[in-house]
């Protein structure tokens, strides 16, 4: 198995024709912003994606949304008209189910989190409860229904008491949503109990921690630097590729520009960057496809 790293080579400047000149031996993608926006799917992905999977390359969807669970997404991409099967889908539910499975099994957790989340947890075995004097572990998440009840309730186990930790699902300040608006994301909620608590959040299971892209392409022996990391966001989707020793290319169809990319010093960079996901393929392996199927 590979060792997924925190370390990667310097990036080149970059500009509107860093694109990949080859194949990779696996890829990763972010899916909302990168594979589809809303209800659609964005330009170039459903070619992309099926030359890939055509060429039997392993394609793996990453996301850090903790609402909906893997079969959820599994019916969506379905709905799409991209067909694709329940194990090559993981996001924060998964890894935050199996973090706590194999490092606190015996805890007792508070979710602050909506149902999918919940659900997993109670269905994986794990105790919850929202008695602050045994709770063992506050675990934060995207949450709509986040109010003062449950702000006092991890302040009372991490303040008052003093026995839980705070760890949180994922590390997204805002959701996007199209139209350019967008909701707090779980983030937000973190900082509301540290602002509190000063307990400070000690575990993160999203982008840009490896762990997920290690979860994602658990099986398969690739090397980092043989695979590919796709998503629209530098905070999460490229910092993980970054952090894993991958390598990254940002989608500009989504949250971060070629200026935000830019601005960035050289060891935070995307190596590639693409308008739309289709100029992941060289040219010529678009070429010689044409010309097969014609």
């Amino acid at each position: 198995m590979a060792t997924w790293s925190r370390t990667a080579p310097l990036c080149p400047d970059l500009n509107e024709n860093a694109r990949p000149d080859r194949l990779f031996d696996a890829y990763v993608f972010d899916l909302d912003g990168t594979i589809y926006l809303g209800d659609h799917l964005l330009p170039g992905v459903a070619e992309t994606i099926g030359l890939l999977r055509e060429l039997h390359i392993p394609v793996r969807f990453l996301s850090n949304n903790p609402t909906k669970d893997p079969h959820q997404y599994q019916a969506k991409l379905d709905a799409l008209g991209l067909p694709t099967p329940l194990d090559d889908i993981a996001n924060t539910i998964v890894t935050t189910v199996r973090w706590l499975r194999s490092h606190h099994p015996d805890a007792v957790v508070f979710p602050i989190a909506e149902l999918p989340l919940v659900t997993a947890l109670s269905d994986a075995g794990i105790r919850l409860s929202d008695n602050p004097a045994e709770i063992d572990i506050v675990l934060a998440s995207y949450d709509r229904g986040f109010d003062y009840r449950k702000l006092q309730i991890a302040f009372d186990a991490l303040w008052f008491h003093k026995r839980a930790i705070l760890v949180q699902t994922n590390p997204d300040r805002y959701c996007p949503f199209p139209g350019g608006r967008g909701e707090p994301d779980c983030a937000a909620i973190v900082a509301a109990i540290e602002a509190c608590t000063e307990v400070t959040c000690t575990a993160n299971f999203g982008k840009p921690d490896p762990l997920m892209v290690a979860e994602a392409l658990d099986g398969y022996d690739v090397a980092p630097e043989r695979t590919m990391m796709v998503g629209d966001r530098l905070a999460t989707d490229i910092a993980m590729g970054r952090n894993a020793g991958m390598n990254t290319a940002l989608v500009l169809t989504g949250d971060s520009t070629l200026a935000d990319a830019t601005d960035l010093p050289p060891r935070q960079r995307p190596h590639y960057v693409l308008e739309t996901l289709d100029q992941l393929v060289p040219p010529d392996i678009w070429g010689r496809e044409r010309d097969h199927r014609g």
